[in-house]
């Protein structure tokens, strides 16, 4: 890619705002902000590639804190069997004496 776009950032977010937004084609609306309909394009596809990056990294942070939760709650369940199974075979000694 080459280095500098023409076009501020805000320029370029604005777009992809309203070209999101708008119920008219593409074309349209790169017509009207004086920009080839490809560049906008590329402009949008970049932004839905980014925040579904975002939603993704999300996504993983969400799954480790989950599975370290689910991981906890499987050892205290681990421990409260083993509790139980030594209390049944300790109650099951007792009834046979």
């Amino acid at each position: 890619m080459s280095g500098k776009s023409k076009y501020p950032e805000q320029f370029r977010r604005d777009a992809v705002a309203l070209a999101r937004s708008s119920d008219r084609p593409l074309r349209q609306v790169a017509r009207e902000l004086g920009v080839n309909h490809e560049t906008l394009r590329n402009w949008v596809r970049t932004a839905e590639q980014a925040q579904a990056g975002s939603v993704g990294t999300a996504a993983v942070v969400v799954d480790q804190e989950e599975l370290r939760a689910l991981r906890k709650r499987v050892a205290e369940l681990e421990l409260e069997k083993d509790i139980l199974r030594k209390a049944a075979a300790y109650f099951a000694k007792e009834m046979g004496r």
